[in-house]
């Protein structure tokens, strides 16, 4: 039966994350919780420190003022050195810090806290005492919808946010089940302090050393399930930096070794979304998104089979090549029609057009090819946002008869991939002008070679076919 360390401290609801909080202890990482107001962030942090019997501080990040941090100034005897009056509010001891309404920080004060947060330093002095540091803010202005709004939560520095190991987003009300919400709404435990006999002290250490472990052998399988998820997740304009890829591999060593060294997806799935910080600015990527970029990369590390002969067609960076092995490999339909509907998860719009556009009609021409229905219509969905298509399969702006300035409503034949000379470059400029048109691309023409050399890979898979 699992234990939940988070419920022995009088802390609820909060089960489905509690990994990545017992990760962040065992890493020793910076962690910051984004919640709406009365989720419990505060008092999670302040009953970890209890627990764990560290010397702790709780710091307003809205109003707190830079001395209140370091203390007073003052020359040393030799007049050569500058110390600090500290008091018992000072950070100079402190074991673990909550700097909490970070998002409401002066952007002065966030600078002086970014060394704070990245290397346990303060005016370039070392804190040798401190482990654990720890944030806590409302969702910020431009991620928040109309019923909830937090004046002054502002996004954080991209810099700063990217600084923090784990982002996680707490469950509100809403969120809990109904036994969790009973025992949140018992005041009985209210001003207690948080103590568990020493449970969840004993088992980060113990897991910390699993983690020294992990970090002495370094299994290959987790280097390589970050590298491909960021490569995936940057194809879909979701961009971690090189050092964020790096703190995503050692996120998930915390994991295994939580899970007593063993690689689990659903573990995964979840260090993956506290991994991406985009959330601390605003701008959280689409679930979708994220869950494809993990299968892909989970399904390419870990699995065998149809499974791994699908990622290996996600993870060709060229759409050419993806339609070669979709037309020349696939072992049958429903397996070809799953490499493209995830394609099509995890490409930007622009490239989902290209790669429709170009597959849609050879789909249609051959209907009992290596594509099944449901991927043949996952492609016209794309298609239908761009062009119509008759009983002829001819291919026709939607809007012929609005005056563009489009030279001519050129229409391109059924078979398209035969098509040569100035037709086809018509063709194609028709292509791009319709992705344009529809969907405010600039700079159209990038993608033209990309789409001459997708519809080049069809013509030799149509050849294939008619010799047979």
């Amino acid at each position: 039966m699992q234990t939940h360390y988070l419920q022995d401290i009088g802390v609820y609801g909060y089960n489905a994350v509690e990994p990545i909080v017992l990760a962040a202890l065992v890493t020793e990482d910076p962690l910051l919780l984004i919640g709406k107001a009365g989720t419990g962030k505060t008092y999670l942090l302040n009953s970890l420190s209890e627990t764990l019997g560290l010397e702790h501080r709780h710091y307003n990040a809205s109003l707190i003022n830079f001395d209140d941090l370091v203390g007073f100034p003052f020359p040393d005897s030799s007049y050569k050195e500058i110390r600090y009056l500290e008091t018992p509010a000072t950070v100079w001891q402190a074991e673990s810090v909550l700097i909490d309404e970070i998002s409401r920080c002066k952007p002065e004060h966030q600078n002086r806290l970014f060394s704070l947060v990245h290397e346990r330093r303060i005016q370039g002095l070392a804190m040798t005492n401190l482990r654990y540091r720890w944030a806590a803010m409302n969702p910020c202005s431009s991620d928040q919808g109309e019923a909830d709004i937090y004046e002054g939560s502002q996004a954080l520095d991209q810099a700063l946010a990217d600084r923090f190991a784990f982002i996680v987003q707490v469950p509100d009300w809403v969120d809990l089940n109904d036994e969790d919400q009973r025992r949140v709404a018992d005041p009985r435990g209210e001003g207690l302090l948080s103590d568990d006999g020493g449970k969840l002290k004993e088992h980060i250490a113990r897991v910390q050393a699993l983690f020294g472990q992990l970090l002495d052998r370094f299994p290959s399988a987790i280097q390589e399930y970050a590298v491909i998820v960021a490569s995936l997740l940057s194809t879909a304009d979701v961009r971690l930096s090189p050092r964020r890829v790096r703190q995503l591999t050692r996120n998930l060593l915390a994991i295994t070794a939580l899970n007593e060294n063993a690689f689990d997806e659903a573990s995964f799935r979840l260090v993956l979304q506290a991994s991406i910080p985009h959330l601390a600015w605003g701008q959280a990527p689409d679930e979708t998104i994220i869950h494809s970029a993990h299968r892909a990369a989970w399904d390419a590390v870990f699995s065998e089979g149809r499974e791994k002969w699908l990622n290996a067609v996600l993870l060709e960076s060229s759409l050419a090549k993806r339609i070669k092995k979709v037309l020349h490999e696939a072992p049958d339909p429903d397996t070809g029609t799953l490499a493209i509907t995830r394609t099509l998860a995890t490409e930007p719009p622009e490239r989902q057009a290209l790669f429709a556009f170009a597959l849609y009609p050879v789909t249609l021409e051959y209907p009992d090819g290596p594509i099944g229905r449901e991927g043949i219509n996952e492609l016209g969905k794309i298609c239908s946002q761009i062009v119509e298509v008759d009983g002829e399969i001819n291919w026709q702006e939607r809007n012929a008869t609005r005056d563009t300035k489009h030279p001519q409503h050129a229409l391109l034949s059924h078979t398209l991939i035969q098509l040569k000379g100035k037709r086809r470059e018509r063709a194609t400029q028709l292509f791009n002008y319709l992705l344009a048109n529809s969907m405010a691309i600039q700079r159209p023409e990038t993608y033209e070679k990309e789409f001459n050399q997708c519809i080049n890979a069809i013509r030799s898979w149509r050849r294939e076919q008619a010799a047979s």
